[in-house]
Formats: C-alpha cells, structure tokens, sequence
C-alpha cells in the first residue's frame, strides 16, 4: 500500500471507531436512563462500566456525562454517529454546548483540532464563569471558598 492508501484508510476506519463510538454511547445513555446498572453493591453506570467493559472509573463517568449531554445536543450526534466528528471532540463541546446558544459547534469542532477545540471550550467556561461572577460576586466567591478534592 502507498502512503496515500494508508492514510485514506486510517481517516475511514477513524470515521468507523467514531460511529461505533456514538451508538456506545447512546446505549450506555439508556441503559443510564432505565438504571440498568442498578444491583447489589454497585454505585453508579460508571461503576457497572468500569466492571463491565475495563474502564476506569473516571472514563465510565465521562463517557456517562457525554452520552447525556449528546441527547440534548442532537447535531452534534448526528455528525458523531455519522463519522464526522471524533470522540475527543465530542467530549469537548458537550462540556459547553447549549442546544440554543447560537454556535455552530460541529462546524467549529469539524475545522479544528481536538487541542484547538479545547482551547476555545476552556475560553467559553472561562468567559461564563466571569460573567456569573459580575453578576453575583458574593456566590463566586463562595464557590471559590469551598472548593474541595478527594484524591
């Protein structure tokens, strides 16, 4: 095989892997939904995912917060379930895509890169956390006073 070959036929099966991807995600969706995970000692559907399919935890809880986020996102979806958009990406605009703001989100996520998509998602929460900080500063700062992590 040619170069060209091998790279048309690494874009074809990227486009597959990213379908494939979409309708897992809009499965493990429903199975969230009808709380098919729920059973003795399980948590959560990232719980059951991490011991069903050898995720970890923290992938089971993302790929459960994408496949929420996707049902109210249905262009997006669409051009996941059709190849269009990778995984990576999707991840990215689900964080701050509202079906209403106004923002071609696939067509930006299709004419960036995933690392350049991530650059404008941080700048979108980044512009949105300011604007809710001038509008409430005493609940901003509240916030920022009760952070906590668990390691």
């Amino acid at each position: 095989m040619s170069v060209a070959e091998l790279a048309d036929g690494i874009c074809l099966r990227a486009g597959r892997i990213a379908a494939a991807q979409a309708e897992l995600l809009a499965w493990i969706a429903e199975f969230d939904r009808r709380e098919g995970w729920a059973g003795t000692g399980l948590l959560s559907c990232a719980h059951w995912l991490s011991w069903q399919i050898g995720l970890s935890p923290s992938a089971g809880r993302e790929q459960v917060r994408v496949a929420r986020r996707l049902e109210d996102l249905p262009a997006v979806a669409a051009a996941f379930a059709d190849g269009r958009v990778s995984y990576s990406k999707v991840r990215a605009v689900t964080r701050v895509a509202d079906p209403d703001d106004g923002v071609d989100w696939v067509e930006l996520a299709r004419h960036s890169s995933a690392a350049q998509l991530e650059k404008i998602v941080r700048g979108v929460r980044r512009a949105r956390a300011n604007e809710a900080a001038e509008q409430d500063p005493d609940a901003a700062m509240w916030s920022l006073r009760t952070r906590t992590r668990f390691d």
